[in-house]
């Protein structure tokens, strides 16, 4: 098969079109024909040497992909009754930039009706990551303040932020957005952001406890951290939640305990690819049950920027490097 693999750390010209064997499932695995795979952050950190995948995972990098199912143990956790045939989208912990690839059949999920394989494997990477975050741990809907909480998205227009905006809106819950320009904020708000927020000419603080009549936002998703921090506890309500999904901005901040004892906050985060099959086949069990009929019914829909041939993945690097994309860089065979 015909594979992009990393020659060496570096930038995205270290990613060179290969060949490698076709991987052979093992138990509780599939293999599939991979018509498109989802380009992510993770990738290009990977990439750059800063994050190796976890042990027994392909050294290829891509986290999703959608095709065909070809065979594979499908004796085992089959919750959707898949066989080969099957259009799927898979959650892998590494090797989607290649024609064939391996994944847990209890990550694989059945291609929402009405939606390309392109499209869908633009799907799993940020439905597993936004469902996990947003509605399992920083519990949306479901802390002080009500059935209706509010959220606030850092990122809004990159394929977390536009997956986020897009799942919280149509959920019924008020939605705040950072982006940085007005074509990126203008995006989000077609998406269901109430307000987006240009952070090099606004304080999201100000902007969102205005919108809130002085309360503060219930959740808020962030992937910067570093200096962000101690201003996003300034905006959340009391009993807010913020959770980390990444560190673009620094790992580090100073923070007042204080603060968080008294206005009851939680801080918390996680990251997804080296959960075990277990935790992210219960999130693929949610996401059918909760998340896939609004794609079917076009309340959702991935949003796709560009679309490249698998072997120019290292444009599609470039450009996810230079943040100029709005929503997902998708690779196709």
């Amino acid at each position: 098969m015909q594979a992009i693999e990393i020659t060496r750390p570096g930038t995205p010209d270290v990613l060179q079109l290969t060949r490698r064997p076709i991987p052979q499932p093992g138990p509780g695995e599939v293999l599939i024909k991979v018509a498109a795979a989802g380009v992510n952050r993770p990738d290009v950190f990977q990439r750059q040497g800063n994050y190796a995948p976890p042990p027994g995972a392909s050294d290829l990098p891509g986290l999703e992909v959608a095709g065909i199912l070809v065979e594979g143990d499908l004796t085992g956790d089959n919750p959707f009754g898949l066989k080969p045939g099957d259009a799927v989208c898979a959650l892998l912990a590494g090797g989607g930039y290649a024609e064939y690839a391996l994944a847990p059949l209890a990550q694989c999920l059945p291609v929402p009706a009405g939606l390309s394989l392109v499209e869908a494997a633009a799907l799993p990477e940020n439905f597993f990551t936004v469902w996990s975050n947003v509605f399992d741990r920083g519990e949306l809907g479901h802390g002080e303040g009500g059935v209706h909480e509010t959220l606030l998205v850092q990122g809004g227009s990159s394929g977390i932020g536009v997956t986020a905006i897009q799942l919280a809106h149509a959920l019924g819950h008020r939605v705040f957005a950072t982006a940085g320009s007005m074509e990126k904020c203008a995006a989000c708000e077609k998406l269901g952001a109430e307000r987006a927020i240009n952070y090099h000419e606004q304080d999201f603080v100000e902007v969102v406890r205005q919108a809130t009549a002085g309360r503060g936002v219930d959740v808020v998703l962030d992937m910067v951290a570093g200096d962000y921090i101690p201003r996003e506890i300034n905006a959340l309500a009391d009993g807010g939640r913020l959770v980390f999904i990444a560190t673009l901005g620094g790992s580090k901040a100073t923070i007042d305990a204080g603060t968080i004892m008294r206005r009851r906050l939680t801080l918390t985060g996680s990251t997804l690819r080296v959960r075990p099959v277990a935790f992210k086949a219960a999130l693929a069990r949610q996401l059918h049950e909760k998340v896939w009929p609004l794609l079917e019914a076009g309340k959702l829909r991935p949003v796709i920027h560009q679309v490249f041939p698998a072997a120019e993945a290292a444009s599609a690097h470039a450009l996810m490097e230079s943040s100029a994309h709005i929503g997902k860089l998708v690779l196709q065979w």
